[in-house]
């Protein structure tokens, strides 16, 4: 891909409002990173007022990390909003192989249309209904046996699927994208992989979701790559990753992506 780097000038230019209905764990990281990355945040679960809020965001991103059947309710709700607003939400199956509640829960949110799903390669396989090996939230399955699973799933779901691994891959069902930028610095992190979603969330208001998605997953694995070059460990490697991300031109983007057609 050419020109990634106006997918960030223009996510910058909107700054947009992306509601987050997240794990407890991600709240804080993922708002610092939201706003390192020119978004503007909203940790908003009550039941009570998500549908409402979502009205007013311009995109939403949906965890299942932390969820309980009051969570679960105002993500439908919240996500059916965007669905019919025609405005992009992003879809975490967090640990789905873990309990019925999260495959019953993840069912009835990817019947609402998410543009984005994003997980590992376990989660994905469970989503198509085969035979993942996770392990809780973690994965013990490889990028490249999720791919023909992703491409299903993306056909069935009608959106995007992004399959997060050493090397991300991404396809709309048709068309498919690698990116290879990112450090393993960025798994010692916690939240980390769920702040990405806020991220590839914020990419898509009113741009394209396949490229946005790669566009957000390259600045995103980018910023690590820079965070990295500084960092002595994790502890050094949070703040230095949202000083990547601030500091990030499109013009450095367009340089240091890693992206092809897969």
């Amino acid at each position: 891909m050419e020109d990634l780097g106006r997918h960030l000038a223009r996510m910058r230019e909107t700054a947009p409002l992306v509601h987050n209905i997240t794990n407890f764990v991600a709240m804080n990281v993922m708002a610092n990173v939201l706003l390192a990355a020119g978004a503007s945040p909203a940790m908003v679960h009550a039941r009570e007022e998500a549908a409402e809020f979502a009205g007013l965001a311009q995109a939403l991103t949906v965890n299942i990390g932390t969820a309980d059947p009051q969570w679960g309710a105002a993500m439908e709700e919240a996500a059916a909003v965007m669905t019919k607003g025609g405005k992009p939400w992003v879809f975490d199956p967090v640990g789905v192989a873990a309990t019925r509640f999260r495959q019953d829960l993840s069912a009835r949110l990817i019947a609402l249309e998410p543009t984005v799903i994003r997980g590992n390669a376990s989660e994905i396989l469970t989503l198509a209904e085969l035979a993942g090996s996770a392990r809780g939230v973690d994965t013990g399955d490889s990028v490249e046996a999720a791919m023909e699973a992703a491409r299903r799933l993306a056909q069935s779901a009608g959106g995007v699927v992004a399959v997060s691994g050493p090397i991300d891959y991404i396809t709309d069902g048709k068309r498919a994208y690698r990116v290879a930028n990112g450090h393993p610095l960025m798994c010692r992190v916690t939240g980390m992989g769920c702040s990405l979603n806020g991220v590839i969330a914020a990419f898509c208001v009113d741009q394209p979701a396949l490229e946005a998605t790669a566009a957000a997953l390259a600045s995103y694995g980018l910023a690590g790559e820079e965070a990295a070059r500084r960092a002595t460990g994790p502890g050094s490697f949070q703040p230095a990753f949202l000083d990547a991300l601030a500091a990030q031109t499109p013009e450095a983007l367009d340089a240091g992506a890693r992206v092809s057609p897969a």
